[in-house]
């Protein structure tokens, strides 16, 4: 399906609210107002154009942590992610027991995620599988960074795919670091989307701050896996502008100089300049947007700094049954 132009405006909207909320976070930290985060900034691009290119709602996910444009696109709230960082009973995804960005939406077939990474990859075959079984023309979107591809269920995962031709598409946001790693020193091929061929599955790499790129890559391998025709891996390639997580000090395996080089790919300023240059993205637009997404945000803060912490009672709850009966 071809992009229009209200279609591009709204892509820039999703990954501007997603940027603003993610820089809001690194603020908390800062204040001491939360304990941990986990950026997504420099990945808009690849989630927003993947999701974009799926049927939300109807079709499965399986994220990674990084996610947040993919989840605010799919219906996660701004208060909702603000409530997760900061631990408190509403949030929605375990009800603060669990570390942030730990998704899950059963309202948008979002699979809950666990804390090691790649195991989203095997629930993502298995569901595929089960879509198989059951004849229906829904795909599954998993999205992991490159560094997982090097883990045990990546493998498991992706060649159960390729055996069985399931619809799954395999995002992988190249980031250019495994937390201190280069790329160089966790992979042999030049490419994750190398990797494709020696499993049996189509590997394709795409520009990760080019969203109409994406969206293009995305939508092909979509097309293909409702035909029937299995699996794809689509490598994104961008750059990880922020440390690792707020427990990482960067500087100890990467230069100033070179951070700041890659700013010049930042995805948000590709896109907007090209809709800008476009005709699509006026400046009064721009201006309408950031006061949106600055109200949003503010009033997602302000919401969850008033909310409370779960009981210390609630605990083990609903981990452990209420009552177990025997006999």
């Amino acid at each position: 399906m071809a992009l229009t132009a209200e279609m591009k405006r709204e892509m820039y909207w999703w990954m501007l609210l997603a940027r603003r909320l993610d820089e809001r976070a690194w603020v908390l930290h800062r204040q001491g107002k939360i304990a941990f985060h986990i950026s997504g900034i420099g990945h808009e691009a690849a989630q927003v154009g993947a999701g974009f290119a799926i049927r939300r709602g109807y079709d499965w996910v399986a994220p990674y942590y990084r996610d947040l444009a993919l989840m605010l696109l799919l219906g996660f709230t701004p208060r909702d992610f603000v409530l997760g960082l900061m631990g408190k009973r509403e949030d929605p995804n375990s009800g603060g027991r669990q570390m942030p960005n730990h998704w899950s939406l059963r309202a948008a077939n979002v699979v809950s995620l666990s804390a090691p990474v790649a195991t989203q990859c095997v629930h993502a075959a298995g569901i595929g599988l089960a879509i198989k079984m059951k004849k229906r023309d829904q795909v599954v979107l998993t999205a992991l960074g490159e560094g997982s591809t090097s883990q045990g269920e990546w493998y498991e995962a992706v060649n159960w795919a390729a055996i069985h031709k399931l619809p799954v598409i395999f995002l992988v946001q190249n980031n250019k670091y495994a937390i201190s790693e280069r790329t160089e020193k966790q992979m042999a091929v030049k490419s994750a989307a190398d990797k494709a061929c020696g499993l049996g599955l189509p590997g394709i790499s795409v520009d990760g701050t080019d969203v109409f790129a994406v969206y293009e890559a995305v939508a092909n391998a979509v097309a293909e896996a409702r035909a029937g025709n299995g699996a794809t891996l689509i490598e994104t390639v961008a750059y990880r502008i922020t440390p690792h997580s707020s427990d990482d000090d960067d500087r100890s395996y990467r230069s100033h100089e070179e951070v700041e080089a890659y700013k010049k790919c930042d995805p948000l300023q590709v896109v907007q300049s090209r809709l800008v240059a476009d005709g699509i993205l006026e400046e009064a637009v721009i201006a309408e947007f950031e006061q949106r997404a600055k109200e949003m945000v503010d009033e997602a803060v302000r919401y969850a700094e008033s909310a409370p912490y779960p009981d210390a009672l609630e605990a083990a709850y609903p981990v452990y049954a209420e009552e177990v009966r025997h006999g």
